[in-house]
């Protein structure tokens, strides 16, 4: 699991917004993303054991946001008012992976074995029994509507 951040290391308190640093922002925290999600992430190197050779894959999940903002006003009170402007620029994300499978290559053939990860399904089964229990409780305490004839 990585984090990749940037951010503009040319903003300044009195520097008006540059195009170029924003792109520059952009392309910096692009560059840092498709670094990390390529190929290599996604499929291992192959392990030879004997007549066999397996490679391991793995999912990989990423996302990203990024920001830019500009603006001025007045800073301080009384007589001796500033006036200034601000601008500034960032980005960041995260890359998550897990493995998912294992490809086997044997004098046998080709196959796939999934890799089953136990702790998300238990979290899984234990989320939905939490989620009907509640809602059963729910619907078990509600009154049912009186109907005058």
């Amino acid at each position: 699991m990585d984090e990749i951040s940037t951010s503009n290391p040319n903003s300044q308190a009195t520097k008006p917004l540059d195009p170029n640093a924003a792109v520059s922002t952009v392309q910096t925290t692009m560059d840092k993303f498709l670094s990390v999600a390529n190929v290599e992430a996604v499929y291992g190197q192959p392990i030879r054991e004997g007549e066999n050779i397996v490679i391991p894959a793995a999912e990989v999940l990423s996302f990203a946001g990024f920001g830019l903002g500009a603006g001025s006003g007045s800073q301080g009170a009384g007589e001796s008012e500033n006036t200034g402007s601000g601008s500034g620029g960032g980005g960041g994300g995260r890359v998550f992976s897990r493995p998912v499978a294992a490809i086997v290559i044997s004098p046998k053939g080709v196959r796939v074995e999934p890799i089953v990860d136990v702790t998300k399904i238990v979290l899984a089964v234990f989320t939905t029994l939490g989620f009907m229990t509640a809602m059963f409780t729910r619907m078990a305490k509600t009154k049912p509507p009186k109907f005058n004839i």
